[in-house]
């Protein structure tokens, strides 16, 4: 919702800022977005309430308005410039993004002089913590990019749609945009009903990327067949 106040400020200014009915209707638009949605007024007020709440969009509309309008304040609570503005805009819009889609899909909010006008902004949100450098995708390239608002915790931001669990490892450090935070490897596959600590899988050397040895998968098959016994064994008394 607040990206959709923000490419409307940018792309019909005219017409900004939204009411109700204007602000679900760029909601549920079906091109531009990723993923397409379906809102309805009772859940874009309560979405606009919580917004208001932290400041971050406001009732415009005057006292001789047939209808409610709302703006956001965007640049109030996070400044940005032309370019920064636009590509937070197009990642909340349409997901995870490469360079050059951010840059072909950013051009109606911003004219890039270039790619490189892409790639020198980006860094600039990564200080910030407002996006995060994802892996590659196979076969790809390019490196994509998702945007951090919302995030509870925004040092480790969950996987966007589709996206591997294990990220990219950094680059550089001249990059300037982090890469997402990789998940822990720790392993916990099975969790007894009846006992506060679960069971873990014995240390392998496939945590270093080597494959287990024969020793080594007959002591996993032992394991399970351990905690397999055990289950069964309270599943015949629950009280054990």
């Amino acid at each position: 919702m607040l990206g959709c106040l923000l490419e409307k400020q940018r792309t019909t200014p005219d017409a900004y800022p939204l009411s109700l009915n204007a602000l679900r209707l760029a909601c549920n638009q079906s091109t531009n977005r990723d993923p397409v949605v379906e809102y309805d007024d009772a859940l874009i007020r309560e979405a606009l309430d919580r917004l208001q709440r932290r400041g971050i969009t406001r009732l415009a509309s005057g006292a001789g308005s047939r209808a409610p309008k709302f703006r956001h304040l965007l640049a109030d609570v996070l400044p940005m410039d032309g370019a920064e503005q636009a590509i937070l805009c197009v990642l909340m819009l349409r997901g995870a993004q490469t360079p050059g889609e951010l840059k072909q899909r950013g051009e109606r909010m911003h004219a890039f002089a270039d790619l490189a006008e892409v790639l020198q902004t980006l860094p600039r949100l990564g200080e910030r913590e407002l996006l995060v450098r994802l892996e590659r995708r196979p076969g790809q390239k390019e490196e994509r990019y998702m945007h951090l608002l919302g995030e509870s915790n925004p040092g480790e931001p969950a996987s966007a749609p589709g996206e591997p669990s294990q990220p990219a490892e950094p680059r550089a450090a001249h990059d300037g945009v982090r890469a997402a935070a990789p998940l822990s490897s720790a392993e916990e596959p099975l969790a007894s009903a009846g006992h506060p600590e679960r069971h873990k899988y014995p240390a392998g050397r496939e945590h270093a990327g080597a494959a287990p040895s024969p020793g080594e998968l007959l002591e996993r098959v032992e394991h399970l067949e351990r905690v397999v016994a055990e289950l069964r064994a309270q599943m015949r008394d629950p009280l054990s």
